[in-house]
This record gives structure tokens, C-alpha cells and sequence, in this order.
């Protein structure tokens, strides 16, 4: 076994059907009085019906989060913040309302408490992405680390299938790139394992199924996994190409990330052996790349950058971006070769080993 460093990260997680009854109980054991509940605006009648549970704990609500945490929505919340006097904040959805409420914790340290409505994973890592002028920067602080994190697989029953399997698609991702991260440690590695296997095994089920309640909690329990693995790692190539398509392009991130996986990995597959036996024993298959793809084929997602509104133009300013300060990748990043992969993953072509 190689030489290894792990570091627990600090939080509370309540997880099974129906806490989010417990949401009450948490703030008031933590000493706050006055809430800010966050959400999207699709998600606003979902928040304003959790307000109502909260009562007086409730003091504000701000729906207008958004993908990709824009500065200038981060900036609108905070003075929601100030008017309200807000000494938490609730956030309810996935990663975009996730997202805002990082950011108000990363400018005013205020405690956060999130709900999780998608399999996502952000809730449980100290990272956050921000997005201004057209770019996306992310940084790695405790300060956004929420303390609270409440799992309630009830709300996932509504998701509908094809945000579950993008979304489950994304978490999966998280788990990948822990498997040959640079700090990686064997106890993300089962993690992460674990939590591809869980979700391999329960996101077709979602799909034909979506009220199938074990499907559900075996996803929101990997997600929750991959999170974990998320937050305690680094990430490598596949993470940094998602969110310079991300940030450059606006396209919608699960689908990105789901898009772009099979491509990734196929990229890194020879450098990282046993990643690949890993994640191909946790998916049932041989080929970890090519399972990868047929698992997103199975779900009916979106297999193609194209069909996410990606110009065939940005192909070459795509991997121009990509290789401008590159994160950590156990193969090297090469200029060609991170473009034919983008214009695979654009075309919606299968991915390809070299």
C-alpha cells in the first residue's frame, strides 16, 4: 500500500425519510434564530412551504439562485442578508442553491444547513465555483463547508428521471476522479467504489422506476458517498474541462459532467489501472470508459456537448482554456489530445483509449 495523508472533514449529517422535520431541531441546537431560506426560482413554492414549518425561525427568503453561482445573484443575496439579519441560511435544491449558500458563508461565515434535492454532492465539500465575466474559478476553504447537511430521500421522489440519472451521472464523477487523485487514500477509494456501485445499481432502477424508494435511498447514499469523496480529495482533468465548458459556454452542469465522463476517464484509463478495475468491478463491466458511456446510454442522457448547446466553434477555444493552468491529472495534459477528446465528447461519439 502506498503512503497515504487522510483528513476527516467536521459535520453533521441526518439521513433517512422524512428529516426534514428535524430542520428545527437543528437550528435551535446550533443557537440560531434567523433563517435565510434559499432556493431557485422553480423551487420557490417548495421553499416557502419549508419556511412555513420553521415559523418564527424563519426570517427571509431568497429565490434566485442560479447555475454556476454568479457573483452578481452571490452579491443580491447578501443584501438580503443585511435586511433580514440573517444568522444562517437554509438552502433547498441542488447544486446551484448549494452554491449560493457557500458563497454567503465564504463572505460572512454564517452556519448553513442544507437540504439536498439532487445527488449532486456539493453539500459535502469545502469547495466552492464561482462564476464572473464568463469564467468560473473555484477554491478549496473550510469556510464553506456547510455544518449541517440533511438527507431526506422523501424529496428525491420528484425528482424526474432524466434530472436524476444527469445528476447521479455527476455524482458519479466525483467518485471517479477520487479513485486516482493525486491525495487520494484507501478510504475514499472504497468510497468511491461503493458509491459507483450504488448508484450504477440504482440509477436505472430511478429511471423505470421513480418512486422506487430503495432505488432512491441507495442514490441519495452514494451521492452522499461521492460528496465525501468530493471534499476529501483532489480532482483532476475531467473536473477542470467540465468547468471551462461550464463557465464558458453556460451549459447546464450535470449534463456536462455526464457528457464528458466516458471521455475523461477513456483519456486517463491507461495511467490509472486500478481506477479502471475499480470502477469497471462496480458497474458490472470490463471497460471502465466504455461502461461508463453504456451506463449514460441506459439512463437516456445526453451523450453529446452538441446537443447541449456547445458551438462546434468552441471545440479549439475549449481546449485552448483546458490547458492553461491545468490541474494535477495522472497523465500528462496534452494539447492535441485534450481537443480530439472535446470533439468526441461534442459529436457524441464513443470514447476512445490512447
Amino acid at each position: 500500500m502506498h503512503s497515504f495523508v487522510y483528513n476527516g472533514l467536521p459535520g453533521r449529517v441526518v439521513f433517512g425519510s422524512g428529516t426534514r422535520r428535524q430542520l428545527k431541531a437543528e437550528i435551535e441546537q446550533a443557537g440560531c434564530r434567523r433563517a435565510l431560506l434559499l432556493g431557485t426560482p422553480e423551487q420557490k413554492a417548495s421553499v416557502e412551504e419549508l419556511a412555513a414549518s420553521l415559523g418564527e425561525l424563519a426570517a427571509g427568503l431568497f429565490a434566485e439562485a442560479a447555475m454556476h453561482t454568479p457573483v452578481d445573484v452571490t452579491e443580491r443575496a447578501l443584501q438580503k442578508v443585511k435586511e433580514v439579519q440573517a444568522d444562517c441560511t437554509v438552502a433547498l435544491g441542488g447544486g446551484s442553491t448549494t452554491g449560493l449558500g457557500k458563497a454567503i458563508a465564504l463572505r460572512t461565515d454564517l452556519p448553513q444547513f442544507v437540504i439536498p434535492t439532487t445527488y449532486a454532492g456539493s453539500e459535502m465539500t469545502p469547495i466552492i465555483g464561482e462564476t464572473k465575466d464568463g469564467a468560473k474559478t473555484t477554491q478549496r476553504t473550510l469556510k464553506v463547508l456547510p455544518e449541517v447537511v440533511i438527507y431526506d430521500v422523501d424529496l428525491t421522489l420528484t425528482l424526474p428521471p432524466k434530472l436524476s440519472a444527469t445528476s447521479g451521472m455527476n455524482a458519479i464523477a466525483h467518485a471517479v476522479e477520487a479513485l486516482y487523485a493525486q491525495d487520494r487514500n484507501p478510504v475514499m477509494s472504497l468510497m468511491a467504489e461503493e458509491a459507483i456501485r450504488a448508484l450504477g445499481r440504482a440509477l436505472p432502477v430511478i429511471v423505470a422506476d421513480p418512486k422506487n424508494l430503495e432505488a432512491r435511498s441507495d442514490a441519495l447514499y452514494g451521492a452522499w458517498l461521492c460528496g465525501m469523496c468530493l471534499g476529501s480529495v483532489g480532482m483532476a482533468l475531467h473536473h477542470k474541462l467540465c468547468h471551462v465548458l461550464g463557465g464558458s459556454f453556460d451549459l447546464p452542469h450535470a449534463e456536462t459532467h455526464t457528457v464528458v465522463l466516458p471521455h475523461a476517464f477513456a483519456y486517463n484509463a491507461a495511467a490509472t489501472p486500478e481506477a479502471a478495475e475499480r470502477i469497471a468491478r462496480a458497474l458490472g463491466g470490463k471497460n471502465a470508459a466504455l461502461d461508463l458511456f453504456e451506463l449514460s446510454g441506459k439512463l437516456d442522457a445526453p451523450r453529446s456537448l452538441k446537443d447541449l448547446g456547445m458551438p462546434e466553434a468552441g471545440i479549439e477555444k475549449a481546449a485552448d482554456i483546458a490547458v492553461r493552468n491545468p490541474y494535477w491529472n495522472p497523465r500528462p495534459i496534452e494539447r492535441n489530445a485534450i481537443r480530439d477528446l472535446i470533439a468526441r465528447a461534442w459529436a457524441g461519439e464513443t470514447p476512445v483509449q490512447s
